[in-house]
This record gives structure tokens, C-alpha cells and sequence, in this order.
């Protein structure tokens, strides 16, 4: 599940999604959650989380604006997962260019593998809107830069092929643990996706 809102003028969230995520804590049906603010505009927030098939079930279709039911396309993950970074980006594609702008992604996923050694790399769409797309990556920066990448995970070549295909520039969001579930062993929450 993939939902964004924005945060009040005051910084804090609208009172249906604070209490979404407080819920969210507790329920033992969530595999995993992640929190993140836009790299653009640190009012906008967005959450992915992952719930067990009865629990999604049970959930049925999203219910307010900003709520996706993410499929996956792509998936990749290291066991034991080691990151230092968790970054969340969102495309929405042009009418008529999610297919193109999925199998763009879906292949740079493919070569990022090898590339950028990640952690954990996710391709998802939306099952309520095919032109939203998020992508998340998961990555041990040390790693990363060691393997002769130059940055620790780079979309610079990904955005340059999608980019005339999507109806606006993709939206970056960069991981904002929760403050009741800070890690005790490192940058990333045990418990994020």
C-alpha cells in the first residue's frame, strides 16, 4: 500500500492519517512500513507498507485520494537485508506510456542489480492507477560506492529515457524514520520495507 498526504502548516499530519499510521504500529498484519518526506517539498509524506494477504484482502480497494495498492513488478532482496539508505521515487506516466515507462524501469531494475549492489530494489505499479509507478531502493552507501558506482544508486540514466513519457518530473522521497520506532542498530528501521 502506497499513501501520500500532506503535512499541516504546523508540520503535523491530518488527523485521519495520524491515526492510520499510529494503528499501523501495532497491527500485526504489516510485514513492513517505511516512512519518507519529498526531497521537494518536506510538507508531503509518503508511506509504503506491506500487508500480509488476509489483511490486504480485508482492506479491499483504498478509500481516500492518494491511497494505491501497489502489485509488484521487479523485487530483489539480499538476506540478511544491510542498507544504510532508503529512497522512494514515484512516476506517474503519461496516457497511453505506463507500459513503456514500467518495462523502462523494470530493465533498469535488472542492470541496477549488478551495478549498485542494492539491498532491496522494488518495482511496483498501482493497481488503481496503471500510470503511478514507484520504485524503492535500499542500499549500503559503502557498498555501493566501493563497487565503482558514482553515486551510491543513481537514477540520472533511468530519467533520462523515461523522462519525455512521464506527465511530470518523478516525485523523490527520501526515508523519515518514525520517531516511536527509531533502529537501535542503524540509519534504517528494522522494520522498513
Amino acid at each position: 500500500m502506497l499513501r501520500r498526504y500532506e503535512l499541516s502548516d504546523d508540520g503535523f499530519a491530518p488527523p485521519a492519517a495520524m491515526v492510520d499510521e499510529q494503528l499501523a504500529m501495532l497491527d500485526t498484519g504489516i510485514h513492513a512500513r517505511s516512512r519518507f518526506r519529498s526531497a521537494r517539498n518536506p510538507g508531503r509524506v509518503a508511506i509504503y507498507s506491506v500487508h500480509n494477504t488476509e489483511v490486504a484482502a480485508a482492506l479491499g480497494p483504498p478509500e481516500r485520494e492518494g491511497e494505491h495498492t501497489m502489485i509488484a513488478v521487479r523485487e530483489f532482496r539480499r538476506v540478511p537485508l544491510a542498507a544504510s539508505s532508503l529512497a522512494l521515487t514515484v512516476f506517474t506516466a503519461r496516457a497511453g506510456r505506463a507500459v513503456q515507462v514500467v518495462a523502462a524501469i523494470a530493465h533498469f531494475v535488472e542492470r541496477a542489480v549488478d551495478l549498485y549492489q542494492p539491498g532491496y530494489l522494488l518495482l511496483a505499479r498501482s493497481l488503481e492507477d496503471p500510470r503511478t509507478t514507484l520504485l524503492l531502493t535500499a542500499v549500503d552507501d559503502s557498498t555501493a560506492l566501493g563497487s565503482a558506482a558514482t553515486s551510491a544508486f543513481s537514477l540520472h540514466e533511468l530519467l533520462a529515457e523515461v523522462g519525455p513519457l512521464l506527465a511530470a518530473p518523478p516525485e523523490d522521497y527520501e526515508y523519515w524514520p518514525d520517531p516511536e520506532a527509531l533502529p537501535v542498530s542503524g540509519p534504517v528501521s528494522p522494520y522498513a520495507v
